[in-house]
């Protein structure tokens, strides 16, 4: 049986991939995945402002080497994780869920493959602040988003 199916053969990469900017988020779900080299924690999460972004979500990862555990150190910290669970060196999957904060992304291309990039990181109490960094409140003039940064 065949199905037709708008839009399969189009070669535009999906608007979330390409997200750049500042934006308040949730985090919707995170899940820990072992790697034998570069084990990491993977976020959903769902865009809370800028209000024209309201709603969509994207994913990102945080690599738990011991070069990078620093970057899934100021999440958690900036995010609002549970300090006894980070002072025992826990990241428990459902303490991720509903975790608030801003986000810095980019967007990178490597060998074909498309990766949302977590920048920074700051708490949500910051965002009335950081949204008036950027031009258009966290949106830059070509409409992705942009940012001068956290």
């Amino acid at each position: 049986m065949r199905h037709q199916i708008p839009g399969l053969d189009s070669r535009h990469q999906d608007s979330e991939a390409g997200l750049h900017g500042l934006f308040l988020v949730r985090v919707d779900k995170g899940w820990f995945r072992r790697h034998p080299q570069k084990p990491f924690v993977e976020l959903r999460f769902v865009i809370l402002e800028p209000a024209s972004y309201q709603g969509r979500s994207f994913f990102g990862r945080l690599y738990c080497t011991e070069r990078a555990l620093w970057k899934l150190h100021w999440f958690l910290r900036n995010f609002g994780y549970d300090g006894d669970l980070l002072n025992r060196d826990q990241v428990d999957e459902k303490a991720l869920a509903n975790l608030h904060g801003v986000v810095g992304t980019s967007h990178k291309i490597v060998h074909g493959h498309s990766y949302q990039n977590l920048d920074s990181f700051a708490p949500a109490s910051d965002w009335e602040a950081l949204s008036h960094i950027s031009p258009n409140n966290g949106e830059a003039p070509d409409g992705r988003g942009g940012s001068d940064g956290l």
